[in-house]
């Protein structure tokens, strides 16, 4: 849990800082410091938001728990989780790029009409949309209590990672590639939500509420069991202690869903979220290519036609 706390954290701060940091900088390149207070005080309202949202959240599940159904509540978040890993993991990838020039459109806007609420709210929904996902996943990961990961040493280091990452980028002496960061760091999001997803899946198997055709495809508890429980269980029963500790197991089932025994329906879906993913990916590259050629296209025409204008008129 404490490396998906990580992870979530840093991505998520750090994406939000970027944001934020895009904008102050260009407040400061164009003479217009004196706004990065309100942009700052949106932002600082975000955090605060965000904080309410899982005070909330922790309210509603602990009442989901009193009337006997948060299992129901935790598997639906599950499932939620990993869609929206997925998408914020595409979303970024297609929107990092322009992401730059979209901000300061925005406050050129902003500042020529004099509208300080509309950079105050923008800031605002900018780091709350981050905040707000950020707690999604924790329910997510620590099945409702959000305490839990709030107080382990993985989001206060992934907050920290996220804070100097960002000043070295600020000050410049760290140059970091937008497209590749989020690549690499979209690729150890999708893993967690592969993971959420077979866990929702088993979560509704132990529950009666999705049946199974093949209840074990396979079983190497003997090699790596997916629970210290596992272990003792396997040792008890069978006198002979199973090669690795049940700790790797449960570190491997929090980031990746790992189980010793899985259903057919969940190695089904394990495997057909990654197909899925890897033609989304294939789709994407081919949209991006074409809308590149046909720039270059548009940016020849644009060039031969100035070219024979300075021609005809000479």
């Amino acid at each position: 849990m404490q490396v998906q706390a990580l992870l979530i954290t840093f991505r998520e701060v750090f994406e939000a800082l970027l944001i934020i940091g895009i904008i102050v900088t260009y407040l400061k390149k164009t003479n217009n410091a004196r706004y990065s207070k309100y942009v700052w005080l949106g932002a600082s309202l975000a955090v605060l938001a965000s904080v309410g949202v899982a005070m909330l959240f922790q309210v509603v599940f602990t009442g989901f728990a009193a009337m006997g159904s948060e299992i129901y509540l935790k598997i639906g978040i599950i499932l939620v989780s990993s869609l929206l890993l997925t998408q914020m993991v595409f979303w970024m990838a297609k929107h990092s790029r322009d992401m730059k020039a979209n901000m300061e459109g925005k406050m050129d806007h902003y500042i020529s009409t004099g509208n300080v609420v509309g950079m105050v709210i923008h800031s605002f929904l900018v780091v709350l949309r981050e905040g707000i996902e950020t707690v999604f996943f924790f329910v997510a990961i620590t099945g409702g209590n959000i305490q839990n990961a709030v107080e382990g040493w993985g989001a206060i280091t992934g907050v920290a990672i996220a804070t100097l990452l960002y000043y070295l980028f600020i000050k410049g002496t760290m140059r970091i590639p937008l497209k590749t960061f989020f690549k690499v760091t979209g690729a150890f999001i999708v893993l967690i939500a592969a993971g959420l997803l077979v866990q929702g899946i088993s979560m509704m198997q132990d529950i009666g509420m999705l049946g199974t055709v093949m209840p074990k495809v396979y079983d190497i508890t003997w090699l790596l069991p997916e629970h210290p429980i596992d272990y003792t269980h396997y040792l008890r029963d069978t006198g002979v202690a199973p090669l690795l500790s049940g700790e790797i197991g449960i570190f491997l089932k929090a980031f990746l869903g790992y189980s010793s025994m899985p259903s057919i329906e969940e190695v089904i879906a394990y495997i057909g979220y990654f197909v899925v993913i890897y033609l989304l990916v294939s789709t994407n590259n081919k949209s991006e290519k074409t809308s590149e050629g046909k720039s270059q296209q548009v940016s020849v025409k644009n060039k031969l036609t100035i070219s024979q204008v300075r021609s005809s008129t000479k």
